[in-house]
């Protein structure tokens, strides 16, 4: 079995929404070096990022291409979207 992994977007707002596409938004109200890249975080396993983070990612109540949020870190709030997963089984 492959370690879990998963591609994950996400927009750490400091603003006001409006609808969009994910990498839009990010890209115009993130505050995150990733913005540039639509928010994109690429591909991580478990425990790369915060607790909160891995709470949401990993969960198997998160859908893949459901936004979830706001999530509030140590670094702020964010929006975060998962693109895919694998290696995890069928928890998701």
């Amino acid at each position: 079995m492959r370690p879990y992994c998963a591609k994950t977007y996400y927009i750490h707002v400091s603003g006001e929404l409006s609808e969009n596409s994910f990498d839009s938004l990010a890209q115009k109200y993130s505050t995150c070096p990733s913005k540039s890249r639509g928010g994109s975080l690429g591909s991580f396993s478990p425990g790369t990022m915060v607790k909160e983070f891995d709470d949401v990612v990993f969960s198997p109540d998160t859908k893949v291409g459901v936004v979830m949020g706001p999530v509030q870190t140590q670094f702020g709030y964010h929006l975060i979207t998962v693109d895919k997963r694998s290696g995890g089984g069928d928890w998701y």
